[in-house]
């Protein structure tokens, strides 16, 4: 799995790995027993802060998509991936709808986070 980040995101870092790892989950990219790079590794390679990563594998471990075993790591624990097929085709609709009325993505990104609170 390939991680990347974009630091001048408004959203933290942590968060932006946190939602890579989901992603992949719910992609089936990764898949139920698979090791994530070691929080160092990670942390080397993307230049960031070792606690960044720590703080995204504990959200993950909080939510039950991760288990952290000491000397293993972080291995995934999510069940097989759901059939998204629903809400890919909403998503879509969702982007058609903002381009059309030239709503920003950081508008959308709001409504869509409001609305799931």
């Amino acid at each position: 799995m390939i991680f990347r980040i974009d630091p001048t995101s408004g959203e933290p870092i942590y968060a932006q790995l946190a939602d890579q790892v989901r992603s992949a989950v719910a992609r089936g990219e990764v898949r139920t027993g698979e090791r994530l790079p070691s929080a160092r590794e990670l942390a080397t390679s993307l230049e960031v802060n070792l606690h960044t990563v720590l703080h995204a594998y504990q959200m993950l471990r909080d939510e039950g998509v991760v288990e952290l075993r000491r000397g293993r790591g972080a291995v995934v624990t999510g069940t097989s991936a759901p059939d998204l097929t629903d809400l890919h085709a909403a998503v879509s609709a969702l982007a058609a709808t903002a381009r059309r009325l030239r709503v920003a993505p950081e508008t959308v990104t709001t409504l869509v986070k409001e609305a799931l609170r």
